[in-house]
């Protein structure tokens, strides 16, 4: 088998989400494929494998060619109540029995903050590199993910707004966007643990050297800024930066995986009927360094 890209449909839109085919990643890769995919992911930014039945063994040997894994951050689960291994993030509607969570439950109230667009771990201080997410079963229909290319939408920003972003710094907590949605059912230890982090609103791609937004529902504040403007801020910029001509809805199907750069992409989960399963297993690959610590 050859490896090979293909971009999903570069017709219609600026393409920014590939095909991968011609590898199995539930076995080793070469070298030179794994090369291939990395350049692959910095050419587009998200990558789509379609046909691969993984384990989670498998999945995380894969993710760990392109850096080491953040340990998982398992929506508000105790440490009795983790369904998955330690870098397994669960990203399923389901609790310790495997049974669906019914409406009220409070960690499936939370988990409707991953709706509104985000990146994932910006509200870490080293916040991720790559996110991998699988397909193990998918409702009938609907919980479609959605991606946006946040190079595309500095790039089309006018010179004055892209001067006025350069400089600024914001603070990320999934305090807010979880108030977003109206859930403030936080513990107190949970909100120490929530704690605002700050990150770069502009930031440089470390090998291509293309400027993004860093935006996320979880940006709720920017340093020196008036709360109430900084919000209306990066709401004008988000509306910016998710029209439909800078987004990809990606339908999947089972034994999908999904790769995205969290650097170059913001990312939602579509609703789905919520008495169907819908189990997907996330690994994520870590940053190498706090964006306070790059230059925009």
């Amino acid at each position: 088998m050859t490896l090979t890209i293909e971009a999903i449909d570069p017709v219609s839109r600026p393409f920014f989400a590939g095909v991968v085919s011609g590898v199995d990643i539930t076995k080793p890769l070469t070298r030179s494929e794994a090369a291939q995919i990395e350049k692959g992911m910095d050419a587009f930014g998200v990558l789509v494998f379609h046909d691969q039945a993984l384990t989670d063994e498998t999945q995380m040997a894969f993710s760990r060619n392109f850096g080491e894994l953040e340990l998982a951050t398992n929506n508000l689960r105790t440490d009795k109540e983790q369904r998955l291994g330690a870098h397994i993030a669960d990203i399923s509607n389901l609790d310790n029995d495997n049974k669906v969570l019914g409406r009220e439950n409070r960690r499936r109230l939370f988990s409707l903050g991953t709706r509104l667009w985000h990146s994932d771990s910006s509200f870490k201080v080293v916040p991720a590199k790559f996110s991998l997410l699988s397909a193990r079963i998918i409702p009938d229909a609907g919980g479609n993910t959605e991606f946006a290319d946040m190079r595309a939408a500095w790039d089309t920003l006018d010179p004055e707004t892209q001067a006025e972003c350069l400089p600024l710094v914001c603070e990320h907590s999934q305090l807010f966007s979880r108030a977003l949605i109206g859930f403030g059912d936080f513990t107190d230890e949970e909100r120490k643990n929530f704690a605002p982090v700050q990150q770069r609103l502009v930031r440089t791609h470390p090998s291509t050297g293309r400027k993004s937004l860093y935006l996320a529902s979880h940006a709720g504040t920017i340093l020196g800024w008036p709360t109430p403007e900084a919000r209306a801020f990066l709401r004008d910029l988000t509306e910016h930066a998710t029209q439909r001509k800078f987004v990809y809805s990606h339908k999947w199907t089972m034994n999908d995986l999904v790769v995205w750069d969290n650097r170059a992409t913001m990312h939602r989960s579509r609703p789905f009927d919520a008495t169907q399963v819908r189990d997907m297993h996330r690994t994520t690959v870590a940053g190498m360094r706090s964006t306070m610590a790059e230059a925009a």
